[in-house]
């Protein structure tokens, strides 16, 4: 079955940095686009970013555009989000999930999830 395990997370001051990573088995990684969610404390989770299986096509939420890259390494199926410029509004715990079909903003368009990693940003 199809299994993502991210790491990654932790606790960083404002203006640091962190990088996700989400290692996915089960599945031929190279075919499928994925994406990066987060849920914050009493909020709807939300979508982050999305790459495309050739890692040629990337797409971010305005709130982390210029902040957030996303990437993957097909060959290690694997699947990063570098996050720099961290705000104390990105804490959350972000979640990387195989997208499936469907408009790539909405989480039920995505059929896999991995188990998310925390990310606290502290002012």
């Amino acid at each position: 079955q199809v299994q993502l395990v991210e790491s990654g997370g932790g606790l960083v001051q404002a203006g640091g940095s962190l990088r996700l990573s989400c290692a996915a088995s089960g599945l031929t990684f190279s075919s499928y686009t994925m994406g990066w969610f987060r849920q914050a404390p009493g909020k709807e989770r939300e979508f982050v970013a999305k790459i495309h299986w050739s890692g040629g096509s990337t797409r971010y939420a305005d709130s982390v555009k210029g902040r957030f890259t996303i990437s993957r390494d097909n060959a290690k199926n694997t699947v990063y989000l570098q996050m720099v410029s961290l705000k104390p509004e990105d804490t959350a715990v972000y979640y990387c999930a195989v997208y499936g079909s469907g408009s790539y903003y909405y989480g039920s368009s995505y059929n896999n999830w991995g188990q998310g990693t925390q990310v606290t940003v502290s002012s």
